[in-house]
């Protein structure tokens, strides 16, 4: 006889299983209509010829994706969608963790600082991108004023293909306040027993900061690092009311090429194909830092 390597489940566990499925039961009817139905239709999408009609529905196999491979601009828009994304995350992480740590400095006022820069976040999309195409204006901009008042010739922003993709990450540090909020509670779950026995060591702040603080912020970093990365793959609000891919095809990223395809071209097969090929690079993305993540991410109580 084998012994039994699983303990029976109870009645009481069955029971309350079936009501977690239970409570559970809306959420996954939702994920399974809302979400994973249409993400397999367009998977089925992309190998097609669609253009609205049903009459013009025509299943053509691979073509989409050979026209894409073959189209020059679809890889100026893979270039200029992954130049944004590093640019926003590396500069949008480390401009979010500075606030956070200013933010949890305990000085008189705080709360009153943090909901300011927090502010931005909740302004509509649109909105934000009409006042920063007047601040990004060469001649009349206030950046650009502020600039000469100490002697700087101010480029031309968004008018210009050099300087539209930095003009865009710039713009995105104005709205770090989810990120600032997320490294501002990790900060302040850091054990401050941590920083004390490093200062009976004698360590400097620099010495805490890079030997406490960073590792024990490592989680929340990551996860920071995940969502900015997939946040930055969907940057079309200012592409669509500040630049429309412009100038030439200098701002033209992947979801906006998938937009003139869909709504513009009515191509909806190749605009199926884009957003499957941007599903893919996100997923290679983010397997990529779950693979380096494991040398620098550090998780309290864990053997490394």
């Amino acid at each position: 006889m084998f012994r039994r390597l699983t303990r029976p489940i109870s009645p009481s566990a069955r029971r309350e299983e079936r009501i977690f499925y239970l409570f559970i039961l809306p959420w996954l009817i939702g994920l399974v209509l809302f979400n994973a139905g249409p993400i397999l239709g367009m998977l089925g999408l992309s190998f097609t010829d669609w253009r609205i009609s049903l009459d013009d529905l025509q299943f053509i196999g691979l073509e989409n994706y050979n026209a894409l491979f073959a189209d020059p601009i679809f890889w100026t828009s893979v270039g200029n969608t992954l130049y944004i994304v590093v640019g926003r995350v590396i500069f949008g992480t480390a401009f979010a963790l500075l606030l956070a740590i200013l933010l949890n400095q305990k000085v008189p006022g705080i709360p009153f600082f943090r909901a300011v820069y927090y502010l931005p976040t909740v302004t509509a999309g649109v909105a934000v991108a009409l006042v920063w195409i007047w601040i990004f204006n060469p001649r009349l901009g206030i950046l650009n004023y502020t600039l000469k008042q100490i002697g700087i010739q101010g480029p031309p922003w968004i008018y210009s293909s050099t300087w539209v993709k930095p003009s865009l990450i710039l713009m995105s540090l104005f709205q770090v306040g989810p990120n600032m909020i997320i490294l501002l509670a990790g900060l302040q779950g850091v054990p401050k027993e941590l920083y004390e026995s490093a200062e009976i060591d004698g360590a400097g702040n620099w010495a805490k900061f890079r030997n406490v603080t960073l590792p024990m912020l490592s989680p929340v970093l990551f996860f920071v690092i995940i969502i900015s990365v997939v946040s930055s793959f969907q940057n079309f609000t200012e592409i669509r009311v500040m630049t429309e891919g412009g100038p030439g095809e200098s701002s033209n990223v992947l979801i906006w090429y998938l937009w003139e395809n869909a709504f513009i071209f009515l191509k909806l097969g190749i605009s199926a194909a884009v957003a499957w090929i941007m599903f893919l690079i996100l997923m290679a993305l983010t397997g990529i830092q779950f693979r380096v993540g494991r040398r620098w991410v550090y998780y309290e109580g864990e053997a490394r």
